[in-house]
């Protein structure tokens, strides 16, 4: 069964041109207008990924990915506008997966999109127990599960496997290289502005004080571990 792509932007023939190549790879094509509509069909449609444009009328983008967040971990591409690293930073913080910068090719649009559905769809990592427990932190690697506190943490699949990362390499210290290569591809390894986002995210959800971080820690000049 094809994945299912929703792909959203006010314009028709973007989206026509988009669909045209995603047909082409053999992945089934949603489409939606606005941004409202993209967070209706998020919820009844279930796609496997979202292509998500930043600028749109009655939601944008960026509302978008939050209300979909609320209730979806499904993986999102933000569509931003050439050389705005604000749009890229906001729409990470507020949990998209991955951004394309507009214009784009039809091959780059290609590499992204297999790269976030090859990450979405690949099988958690093997542990000895079902259950990992670190200070207040739990995961249940069976449901896929998480709390802090006994109280649940919801995580996006890529924040998710971010976590996955520290669970299964206690006080082995990460580079950024290692994180960007084994999660997101050896085709990111220069994207460490994902990276950053990403455990920032992940410290908001995970540390009393993000800012003195207990959990995750980083080893300046050197990358990230959990003690």
């Amino acid at each position: 069964m094809p994945d299912r792509i929703l792909a959203v932007d006010d314009e028709p023939r973007f989206l026509r041109l988009v669909e045209a190549n995603l047909l082409t790879e053999g992945y089934e094509v949603l489409q939606a207008a606005n941004g409202k509509l993209a967070v209706d069909m998020a919820a009844d449609e279930k796609p496997d990924l979202i292509l998500l444009d930043v600028m749109m009328p009655e939601m944008d983008g960026f509302q978008a990915c939050e209300r979909i967040r609320e209730f979806s971990s499904v993986p999102i591409i933000m569509l931003t506008a050439k050389g705005d690293g604000e749009h890229r930073v906001r729409g990470l913080e507020l949990g998209a997966d991955d951004y394309i910068v507009k214009p784009f090719s039809a091959n780059e649009l290609m590499a992204r999109v297999r790269a976030v559905l090859r990450r979405s769809q690949r099988t958690g990592p093997e542990f000895g127990d079902t259950l990992f427990e670190r200070g207040n932190l739990r995961i249940n690697f069976a449901s896929a599960e998480v709390s802090n506190d006994s109280e649940p943490v919801q995580l996006s699949g890529t924040e998710y496997r971010l976590l996955l990362q520290f669970a299964r390499n206690v006080g082995k210290t990460l580079t950024s290289e290692d994180l960007l290569s084994s999660l997101w591809g050896p085709e990111y390894s220069g994207e460490k502005e994902i990276l950053w986002v990403s455990i920032s995210r992940l410290r908001q959800k995970l540390e009393k004080n993000p800012k003195r971080p207990e959990l995750i820690l980083t080893r300046a000049g050197e990358g990230y571990y959990m003690p």
